[in-house]
């Protein structure tokens, strides 16, 4: 990892616990989010970690619209994600990294639809993530997934250093709305 990609991860995560503990600001389903969801889909989100953007309202429209709901399990720096169901009502299991993850034992499912955690974007929807790849990996093997990063508005950036490996989002959401 870049010296600048760790400084800027650093600044960002620092912005963001500061923005988060002064804000009581939510983030709402886009029309775009809305629009797109049908009962058949599967739709990936994630228990949001310290001061990520919490996209539970965005999961409880994709509920409402009958989707299913799968959450992001991983073991290691180096495994990828696998996306496994999740019964809003059932317990969590504490995961690496500090997540809170479904039973490994739950179904594993392909989701057509990838909320998706981030520290910082840019206007050309490229995203910082943590570091370890893993929602690149994931977004190469779900290629047909609609990516939807939800971040605060703070995390956004100029521009960012893009690797290679990183792939863009097709949309982003914060609490002042979905870009672009």
């Amino acid at each position: 990892m870049s010296d600048a990609k760790r400084v800027l991860r650093a600044r960002l995560r620092a912005e963001r616990n500061t923005f988060a503990m002064s804000s009581d600001a939510v983030i709402v389903p886009p029309r775009a989010l809305l629009d797109r969801l049908r009962a058949d889909m599967v739709v990936a989100s994630y228990i949001p970690v310290g001061s990520e953007a919490d996209p539970t309202p965005l999961a409880a429209a994709a509920k409402a619209a009958g989707c299913t709901i799968v959450l992001p399990h991983v073991t290691s720096r180096a495994e990828p994600i696998r996306f496994l169901e999740w019964d809003v009502r059932g317990p969590l299991a504490s995961g690496p990294f500090g997540l809170r993850q479904p039973d490994p034992g739950a179904a594993e499912l392909q989701p057509d639809v990838i909320l998706t955690p981030l520290l910082g974007f840019d206007a050309q929807l490229n995203r910082l993530g943590q570091g370890a790849g893993h929602y690149d990996r994931a977004f190469d093997a779900c290629p047909d997934a609609w990516r939807l990063g939800v971040a605060w508005s703070c995390q956004q950036v100029d521009a960012l250093a893009v690797d290679p490996w990183d792939v863009p989002l097709h949309a982003i959401v914060t609490e002042q709305g979905l870009l672009p």
